[in-house]
Order: C-alpha cells, then sequence, then structure tokens
C-alpha cells in the first residue's frame, strides 16, 4: 500500500459521542424497557444494565450498519429479554407523563388517557408492545426498528400497522 491510498481507519467508523447518546436517549431507553418489561424496577436494572454493555461495546459500533442510536436499542432490547427470560413473569410499568404541571381538568382527562392506553396495551402480545414501544418511546425510524428487530423495513412497517390497528381496537372496544 503507497502513502496515497491509505484508508480511513475502523476507529473513524466506530466514532460517536457516547455521552451525548447516553443524555439524548435514557429516558426513551427507560421507556422502552419498562414497556417490554411491564416492570419499572426490572426497566432501571435493564437500563443501567444496557447502557454499561454499550459502554464496554462501544469500539464494535458499526456505522455503516446503522445508527448509534438504533444499535443502543438493540441492546436494550437484549438486556430486557434476557430479564423476561430471568423473571418469566409480567408486571405493570407506568407510562411517562407530560413535561408540564397540567390543571387539575388536564391531569384527571390525561390520567385517563394513560389507563386506558396501558389497558390497551395490556391486551397486546409483546411482539405488538414492543414494536409501539420502539417506535413511540424510543422514536425510531421503521428502518431503525427493522435494524432492532432483524426483519426488513417493510416487514417492520407492516408490523407497526398492525401493532397500531389493533392497540386501536383493543381502545375502541
Amino acid at each position: 500500500m503507497t502513502a496515497t491510498t491509505a484508508t480511513v481507519p475502523a476507529t473513524a467508523e466506530r466514532a460517536f459521542d457516547f455521552d451525548a447518546l447516553y443524555r439524548e436517549s435514557r429516558d426513551d431507553v427507560f421507556a422502552y424497557a419498562a414497556t417490554l418489561l411491564r416492570d419499572s424496577a426490572a426497566a432501571e436494572d435493564v437500563t443501567a444494565m444496557a447502557f454499561e454493555r454499550a459502554y464496554r461495546k462501544r469500539s464494535r459500533f458499526d456505522a455503516r450498519r446503522g445508527s448509534p442510536r438504533a444499535w443502543l436499542f438493540g441492546i436494550v432490547r437484549n438486556a430486557a429479554l434476557d430479564e423476561l427470560r430471568r423473571r418469566k413473569r409480567a408486571a405493570t410499568a407506568p407510562i411517562p407523563g407530560p413535561l408540564h404541571e397540567p390543571g387539575p381538568d388536564e391531569a384527571a382527562e390525561a390520567a385517563a388517557e394513560r389507563d386506558a392506553v396501558r389497558a390497551g396495551l395490556a391486551k397486546l402480545g409483546a411482539r405488538d408492545r414492543e414494536v409501539i414501544a420502539l417506535k413511540y418511546h424510543a422514536d425510531l425510524s421503521n428502518a431503525e426498528i427493522a435494524e432492532v428487530l432483524g426483519v426488513t423495513v417493510s416487514n417492520a412497517g407492516t408490523l407497526l400497522n398492525r401493532a397500531i390497528n389493533k392497540l386501536r381496537e383493543a381502545l375502541d372496544a
């Protein structure tokens, strides 16, 4: 190899700001884990475990395979599934509420909506809850959801559409 044909080092493809990823994703990671586990205490443990794993494995990140956020949610998913396999139980997890202080009427309405959504989500299968959580808690694109789940982008979109329709039916019932 000559000096003029140098390649880009592999570390350049893997570099990202882990601190920024943590700050931008920590609440979404917790919400996603809580949705999968339906147990806020277990979600806290899984969130910590996932960030620890991600930090240890950050040098293995490959930008050609997707965004750091999608990579992180793949790690979170695996950690949550490990926890589900260990515990083999279902529990409830709170859905994060609004960031501002609502008035009494608004708070009551929001609580009723959260309860309805929580009840609707409880009627769904684990896969449907997971797809909805990846889209709305993790704020991942369909391509990123496909990467996390190991399916095609088209399949991810189909899974999401079906899950949302099932949730709508559960809410209407």
